[in-house]
This record gives C-alpha cells, sequence and structure tokens, in this order.
C-alpha cells in the first residue's frame, strides 16, 4: 500500500510541476507588456501611432529609444527588449551572421529612401574635382550609399551587394570618399561637400528629401522590419504587434507625415 502511495503521489506532483510549468510558458507566450528598440525618427513615431492600436487588443507598448545601429540588436539578443525597430532586411542579415545573433524579421514596415545631401551644392553638375563625400561606414548601408553614388552617374562599381570603396571601377571626378558612423553624418555636412546619409537620420537633422541631390530609386530592397528572436516569432504577441505596424493607421500616418521621405512596405 505504501508503495502505492509513493507512486501516486510522485504522480500529482509530476502532473503539478507540468501545470505550472506549462502555466508559466502560457504568460512568457501571451506576456501583455511588450517592449521595444527604436531608433527616433521614424521609428518611434510609428510605434507611437501602434500603441492605441495594441491596446485595444489588451497590449501595452513600451519604447526605448535608442540612437545606434549596434545597441539595439545586442540588447534584443540579450532579451532586454522582446522586438526592435530601427533596421533593414540586408543590414539584420549580416549583423546577425557576423555576431553569431539568432535575429529574424517579423514584417515589413517601410522604407527610408537614402539620399545624398550636401551643405555646399544645389546640384550634382556643382560637384567639383576630388570634392569629399561621405557615407555609412556599415557594410551594408555603405554599399548602399555608393549605388546611390553610381545611380547619380559619380562613380561606377563592380556588382555585387556588399561592395565597398576597393568596388569603385570609374570615379573621373576623383571623389575622396569617407566612412563615418551612420548618426555622425548630417552633423558633418558642413566639413565635406556632401554625404549620402539614411532617411530617419536626415529627418531627424530637419534635412529635407526635395533639397537632395541625389535619391535612392524607389524599387530598393531595403525594408525595415521589426526584428525579433527566431524563437519569438510564432508568439501571440509579436504577432499582434506585427499586425498594428502593418495597419490601415499606420500606413495613413507614413504616407501624411513624411510625404515621400518614407514609404510603406505593406
Amino acid at each position: 500500500m505504501k508503495k502505492i502511495l509513493s507512486i501516486l503521489l510522485s504522480v500529482v506532483v509530476i502532473f503539478t510541476l507540468a501545470g505550472c510549468a506549462a502555466k508559466k510558458e502560457a504568460v512568457t507566450t501571451d506576456k501583455k507588456i511588450i517592449k521595444v528598440g527604436a531608433s527616433p525618427i521614424p521609428h518611434k513615431e510609428i510605434l507611437e501611432v501602434v500603441k492605441p492600436i495594441l491596446a485595444k487588443e489588451g497590449y501595452t507598448l513600451q519604447i526605448v529609444e535608442f540612437t545606434d545601429y549596434v545597441t539595439p540588436n545586442t540588447a534584443l539578443a540579450e532579451k532586454q527588449l522582446d522586438a526592435n525597430f530601427f533596421q533593414h532586411v540586408p543590414y539584420l542579415t549580416e549583423f546577425s551572421k557576423s555576431k553569431g545573433l539568432d535575429l529574424t524579421w517579423a514584417v515589413k514596415v517601410h522604407i527610408e529612401p537614402m539620399a545624398l545631401y550636401s551643405a555646399k551644392y544645389k546640384k550634382l553638375s556643382d560637384i567639383k574635382e576630388g570634392a569629399s563625400i561621405a557615407i555609412p561606414n556599415d557594410p551594408t548601408n555603405g554599399a548602399r550609399a555608393l549605388r546611390v553614388l553610381e545611380k547619380a552617374g559619380l562613380i561606377k562599381l563592380k556588382t555585387g551587394d556588399l561592395i565597398s570603396k576597393i568596388d569603385i571601377t570609374e570615379n573621373k571626378k576623383n571623389l575622396k570618399i569617407t566612412e563615418l558612423e551612420a548618426p555622425q553624418l548630417p552633423r558633418v555636412l558642413n566639413d565635406v561637400d556632401a554625404a549620402v546619409i539614411n532617411s530617419n537620420y536626415a529627418m531627424t537633422a530637419k534635412l529635407k528629401l526635395t533639397d537632395a541631390l541625389a535619391v535612392e530609386a524607389k524599387d530598393s530592397p531595403y525594408a525595415n522590419v521589426l526584428a525579433v528572436r527566431n524563437e519569438d516569432k510564432d508568439k501571440p504577441y509579436i504577432k499582434a504587434l506585427s499586425k498594428a505596424l502593418t495597419s490601415p493607421e499606420v500606413k495613413k500616418f507614413i504616407l501624411s507625415k513624411y510625404k515621400g521621405a518614407v514609404i510603406p512596405a505593406f
């Protein structure tokens, strides 16, 4: 009898622990507070539009602001965030591969055309021999910036995705191309002849796309995405956030607020 009671007690304990584990998993899976890292413009502004949409679904959105391209991904990988919203697919892919992070994306939200800005010149033809041009120093945005210069007719490049300065095949004006941290580019416009700047940093610096000397093609593959950990991609709160980010309300906001400087990707 004692043996039978012992077995029954063990079974009860196992089921109790299993139930607790299941309950804990349910709490984790169905969390109601979602912490998302984002750059100030336009990502944080877009997330502010998402807040009331998620609130109707029972979720609270907490936005953590970042001003660099590194910390948001490391914070996501270390589970300090549930998601981040600041980057395009090629950058996420390259960063995750180089750092060994298990990150992916849940949904494409918008495209931010890169553009060539100058405080000295009003048109491309004014750019002189030996002019200095600054571009982002990370591989994906640097390659993207070089393509903007190529499209503008200033240089020619080899084919490929992650091209760099060494892949310039023609530079008739002997342009001096300098690589800098992306957030610094608007601040150095008075120190260089021109700079290819990401749209979010350009908007933060009050630079207008209509004043740019050259703009990235509208069919750019560099859509900004909601980045998440692979293990969380299909969880209910990520699906709710993804749905809200691609809602009609968000599309209307992007079109009316940014007037072409940011383009919906859904």
